[in-house]
């Protein structure tokens, strides 16, 4: 059987995240962790009022998670390594009737060769997909949601150092991945990124996850990061990307339209570049959640540009510098469920 995945911008029934846990990711020391546990939940309350949430919190965490949340999100505890529901947690397809399925894709925790690093989130696909009511799609490629991004049309973004990473698939060319994208997702037409943005190949990195990267706001129109300043290796990482994407077509032979989201002025945080990026959004029914980076003039200009890309969604924006600083922005700490289609 073949499966389609949706736009994230298609009507959605809930969105999936998990509550940090102490870990080396979480940070050390009080401040960190607190910092950490305050960003995730900042998410999920601004999420909380447009559709529902359900957290999946570990048995470690569960009173922390229920004081700052409260009754807005919906908790479940289950042991948990990590806490980027985009990628341990499934991708969710739909059937040719317009039934929801969830992909569970074989998960290594980013390349990781230590299998204490996965041993409970390999398995929170499947749980996930039995609180969400569905059936379950397994998947040999190991594959996260962050690592793509689809046009509801038959396009995927996808890059050469995620999926052909050998540390992933150390057998997989193009041609197996295109193959396996278009059982899982529908895929007509794979656009492949050659990297992602230079501070995700850092110590807590994903190796080039497109979703820091380039995101589909509608079918033909791309939002693309946009690092401005010379002095950042990202300058040059984006131009060649930019003009690669100017020179594809997509799975109706569209060129793309390209819609540019410049990043914030400060380009170094405390690990050096940073990867700051406003494309890392989660779109809801009816708001956009922006990563916010404390600099007015850049999150108002980034905030109106989502706005004008997702028109009838309220564009709210959320301090992401503390996820950043953990590897990941919104879209990364969140998975959302479409709705079946009628």
């Amino acid at each position: 059987m073949t499966w389609f995945m949706p736009s994230e911008t298609a009507l959605q029934d809930r969105v999936w995240m998990a509550f940090p846990r102490e870990s080396a990711t979480l940070g050390e020391g009080t401040v960190a962790r607190e910092a950490g546990y305050r960003a995730w939940a900042d998410v999920a309350l601004a999420i909380a009022p447009f559709q529902p949430v359900t957290m999946i919190v570990d048995p470690s965490e569960t009173a922390r998670a229920k004081g700052m949340l409260g009754s807005a999100v919906e908790l479940v505890e289950r042991p948990i390594e990590h806490f980027w529901t985009r990628d341990s947690g499934p991708t969710f397809v739909q059937a040719a009737d317009g039934s929801i399925a969830a992909v569970d894709w074989a998960y290594n925790a980013w390349g990781s060769d230590d299998p204490a690093e996965w041993q409970n989130d390999r398995g929170l696909a499947q749980y996930i997909a039995g609180l969400a009511g569905v059936p379950v799609v397994s998947s040999l490629l190991v594959n996260e949601g962050g690592g793509i991004h689809v046009d509801g049309e038959g396009t995927v973004f996808a890059t050469e150092t995620v999926q052909l990473d050998p540390r992933r698939n150390p057998y997989a060319d193009k041609a197996r991945v295109e193959a396996e994208f278009a059982r899982m997702l529908g895929a007509e037409k794979v656009i492949w990124l050659p990297q992602g943005l230079t501070g995700d190949y850092w110590e807590f990195g994903t190796n080039g996850h497109v979703d820091i990267v380039a995101t589909f706001a509608a079918p033909g129109k791309v939002l693309l990061h946009d690092q401005r300043n010379p002095g950042h290796p990202d300058h040059k990482v984006m131009a060649g990307i930019r003009a690669q994407l100017e020179a594809a077509r997509d799975a109706k032979g569209r060129r793309l339209e390209i819609i540019p989201v410049a990043a914030p002025e400060a380009i170094t945080d405390a690990h050096g570049f940073n990867d700051w990026s406003y494309i890392n959004h989660l779109v809801l029914n009816g708001a956009v959640i922006a990563c916010g980076f404390g600099e007015a003039l850049a999150d108002a200009a980034a905030a109106e540009i989502l706005a004008a890309a997702y028109p009838g969604r309220k564009v709210v924006t959320v301090d992401a510098r503390e996820i950043f600083a953990r590897g990941g922005g919104v879209h990364c700490i969140t998975q959302h469920q479409p709705s079946a289609r009628k």
